[in-house]
């Protein structure tokens, strides 16, 4: 017995097909127009994300960020469309002989993406059902008017699969419209979205002056070598990694930063409530614990905030606290121990500030937390909404739910900015040169060494602190050929950053950063 042939995709069957790709292109456009219009609807969009990124197995993020980077974003965006109107190409043929069978698949599509916009937090239960139904509507609409009709085939004797040209170029001209339409009303509705900014609440363009400023940079602190990474990164050219696919829109005029949980006092603060106190400045580097080896998921920055042990001794640690908890405007949440915040060697934020101006919004307007020394995933709370005290046992944040390690001090590295792998170079005399940082540890030595030979100290700026990187540089005269050129640094405590190979998951790489050039 034969196995069953598939359907053959006939006129009607494509017709079929493109009505519904067109009715999920409507059917997605509709809700972003008016998440753009309206504030409060989510997109549907972000919503299908968002769920992605919930549902998503462990070792999915460093998969991701590993082959993307900082574009997984808009990757994943982009892979949720795709699939969206492959589904609904799939539900135009699965409609075409009886509209019920669409009808099941779109409003199928409707509650998920109900569950994904509701699942984020932030969104309330009725705007997410309001997104997910006038995308509902709006595709069972489109679909509705562009299926074939089989009936009035049928009562003029004419072939279901045969479309006379008129009714065929009606049918494009109408099915190219409807999605050039909804082509435009999405992208529309997405820039509404971006540019909408961080709320009718961001006080100011500046923050209050420092109550204990950091003195300015020398030249000692920053090395005059080519190619190499600015001692402090820029806002605009910090790396960003984060969960959130649309950037929460936080209106600071009613946003609350509560502190509760394990403390003798529940407090809660308004935006203007932490501008008016003793505000601190530092540097200090962060780094994303999916950083790979010689990867660019690592920036230092002036940071400006409040202390974050004033504000636990003013709430009151209970005993038994053993892990500070930050979560989220969208519910996003990490961990640390407690023992860490206020260990008297660092001094973690809730920062206001980043490079003499308030928080970008990608950057976690209107507070987020700076802990020094630990990766992002376990400390680095963007868009801060509470702070609970809580213990260890007790809670495990949301990528420690996912595989990661529930502990994440950033390792000792190093990396080789200048040249770049690959690259040819002359046979005179060559800079090499890079970036090392051991927060809040410090860099001690930096060493490079081509071909598997003799290590040769680099020269090193001045640091900052022990919480930020240094640059180094060596000066190297290479012979003809290809050359391999390694680096390893030294850490404040004696510890050389290790050799030995491990990928990002669960607590970050190791190895030397290794580049290959071509001299002569």
């Amino acid at each position: 017995m034969s196995a069953p042939s598939m359907p053959r995709l006939d006129e009607r069957g494509a017709r079929a097909a493109l009505a519904g790709l067109a009715a999920a292109a409507v059917g997605l456009a509709v809700p972003e127009l008016a998440a753009g219009l309206v504030p409060g609807l989510p997109s549907l969009v972000a919503a299908g994300g968002s769920l992605v990124i919930a549902l998503q197995p462990a070792g999915a993020k460093d998969l991701v960020v590993g082959l993307f980077g900082t574009a997984d974003k808009a990757v994943l965006e982009a892979a949720v469309v795709v699939v969206a109107l492959l589904v609904g190409a799939m539900t135009g043929l699965a409609a075409r002989r009886d509209i019920g069978r669409g009808v099941v698949v779109i409003v199928a599509f409707g509650l998920v993406a109900f569950g994904g916009a509701w699942q984020a937090e932030v969104v309330p239960a009725p705007a997410a059902a309001l997104s997910a139904l006038l995308g509902v509507a709006a595709a069972l609409v489109t679909l509705r008017a562009l299926l074939p009709r089989r009936r009035r085939a049928a009562t003029t004797g004419a072939d279901p699969a045969v479309m006379p040209d008129w009714g065929r170029r009606r049918f494009l001209l109408t099915s190219g419209a409807t999605l050039a339409g909804a082509t435009a009303a999405g992208v529309l509705g997405r820039r509404l979205l971006v540019a909408r900014g961080p709320g009718t609440g961001a006080v100011a363009a500046t923050l209050p002056r420092p109550a204990e400023p950091v003195p300015a940079l020398t030249a000692d602190q920053s090395l005059p070598a080519p190619g190499l990474s600015p001692i402090v990164v820029p806002a605009d050219r910090f790396y960003r990694i984060d969960t959130a696919l649309l950037v929460p829109q936080v209106d600071a005029a009613t946003w609350r930063l509560a502190v509760d949980g394990l403390v003798a006092h529940r407090l809660e603060f308004s935006y203007a409530d932490l501008l008016a106190m003793p505000l601190i400045e530092q540097y200090v580097t962060i780094a994303c614990v999916s950083n790979p080896v010689g990867g660019q998921l690592v920036g230092n920055a002036k940071w400006t905030g409040i202390r974050l042990k004033a504000l636990l001794a003013e709430a009151g640690v209970q005993p038994g606290a053993s892990q500070v908890v930050g979560r989220s405007v969208d519910g996003f949440t990490v961990g640390f121990p407690t023992a860490w915040a206020l260990d008297p060697s660092r001094e973690p934020l809730v920062a206001l500030g980043m490079d003499d101006a308030p928080l970008p919004p990608e950057h976690g307007f209107p507070a987020r937390l700076i802990v020094p020394g630990l990766y992002g995933y376990v400390s680095a709370t963007k868009w801060l909404a509470e702070i609970e005290l809580t213990t260890l046992e007790s809670f495990d944040a949301y990528w420690v739910r996912l595989g990661w390690a529930k502990q994440g001090p950033i390792l000792t590295q190093s990396r080789i900015d200048h040249p770049r792998d690959g690259e040819h170079v002359p046979l005179g005399p060559t800079w090499i040169d890079g970036v090392a940082w051991a927060p809040d540890r410090g860099v001690r030595a930096v060493e490079v060494r081509v071909d598997g030979g003799a290590w040769q100290a680099a020269s090193l700026s001045r640091a900052i602190s022990r919480a930020t990187w240094v640059q180094w540089m060596l000066q190297w005269q290479p012979t003809p050929g290809r050359h391999a050129i390694e680096v390893r640094a030294t850490d404040g405590t004696g510890t050389i950053q290790t050799d030995q190979v491990t990928p990002p998951p669960p607590d970050g790489a190791r190895g030397h950063h290794t580049i290959s050039v071509q001299a002569g």
